[in-house]
């Protein structure tokens, strides 16, 4: 399996926290772009070598949220809602990315899609709502 990460990916931040205990995750910043990226391992998949679908699910809150907190300077947020299908499955030893987008935000709420992707090939959209904590 390999374990190569692609150029410009860097290790997100370690911590005590959820994410670093799914990971490794690796983060790229490309102008206002911003990719998430990790090498699915043994422990991602389930008993047939296939990611498990709570660990893409996880990757993509963590990515999205992200792009919500970055996007609106450090401002707490919190998911409200994301929903996912999956496409494709992923297996061990792929790299999988996560992008997405702002699609819309209202005073409160900020509202945001993306993908998953290994190769180009979307393996997994999520669409959610992000609240904006301390907004009314």
């Amino acid at each position: 399996m390999s374990t190569d990460v692609p150029a410009g990916f860097e290790l997100a931040a370690e911590s005590e926290t959820f994410e670093s205990f799914v990971g490794p995750l690796y983060e790229k910043r490309d102008g206002d772009d911003y990719t998430c990226g990790f090498r699915a391992a043994p422990h991602h998949g389930n008993r047939r070598g296939v990611v498990h679908g709570g660990m893409l699910v996880t990757f993509a809150d963590h990515t999205l949220g992200n792009m919500v907190w970055e996007r609106f300077n450090d401002q707490p947020c919190a998911t409200v809602t994301l929903n996912v299908d999956y496409l494709a499955g992923a297996r061990t030893g792929d790299w999988i990315e996560c992008t997405g987008h702002i699609t819309r935000e209202t005073r409160s709420l900020i509202f945001i899609k993306g993908q998953l992707t290994i190769e180009g090939q979307t393996v997994m959209t999520a669409s959610g709502v992000w609240k904006k904590l301390g907004a009314d």
